[in-house]
C-alpha cells in the first residue's frame, strides 16, 4: 500500500527542488548534473516509486504521477542546463512563465500527489 508519508515528503521535496533550481539560475552553479536531473528514478521519490510492487504501479494515481513526474524532471534539466549554460534570464523565464511547461507540469504534479496522499489509508500510530 502506498505511504502517506512518502508522498508527503515528495511534496516537500519537489518543492525544495524549484528552491535549487532558482540558486543555479542566480549562481550558475549545481551539483546536479542537467543529464542526472533528467532522470526521474535517482531522485529519492523516484527509487521509492519505481520500486512499488506491480499492484501500486497498476494503480490510477501511479500511472498519473508517472508521465508528471518525469516530465517535470525533464523541464528541470533544462531550466538547468540553460542556467549552468549562463542563460540566467531564459532559465528564469522558464520558472516563471503562467503559461510554461514548468510552472504548469509542478502544478499538475503537487496536486496529484496530493489527491493520492489523501486516499491513501492513515497510518497506525
Amino acid at each position: 500500500m502506498s505511504d502517506r508519508r512518502e508522498i508527503n515528503k515528495a511534496i516537500a521535496n519537489h518543492g525544495y527542488w524549484k528552491v535549487r533550481l532558482n540558486d543555479a539560475i542566480e549562481t550558475g552553479n549545481s551539483e546536479w548534473s542537467p543529464e542526472k536531473v533528467r532522470q526521474d528514478d535517482l531522485c529519492n521519490f523516484g527509487k521509492w516509486f519505481y520500486a512499488l510492487s506491480p499492484e501500486e504501479k497498476a494503480s490510477e494515481f501511479w500511472k498519473k504521477v508517472q508521465p508528471l513526474h518525469a516530465q517535470f524532471h525533464r523541464e528541470a534539466a533544462k531550466v538547468l542546463k540553460l542556467a549552468l549554460d549562463g542563460h540566467k534570464d531564459e532559465a528564469f523565464a522558464l520558472t516563471t512563465d503562467m503559461r510554461g511547461d514548468f510552472l504548469r507540469l509542478s502544478m499538475e504534479l503537487t496536486n496529484a500527489l496530493h489527491a493520492w496522499m489523501m486516499a491513501c489509508p492513515e497510518e497506525n500510530p
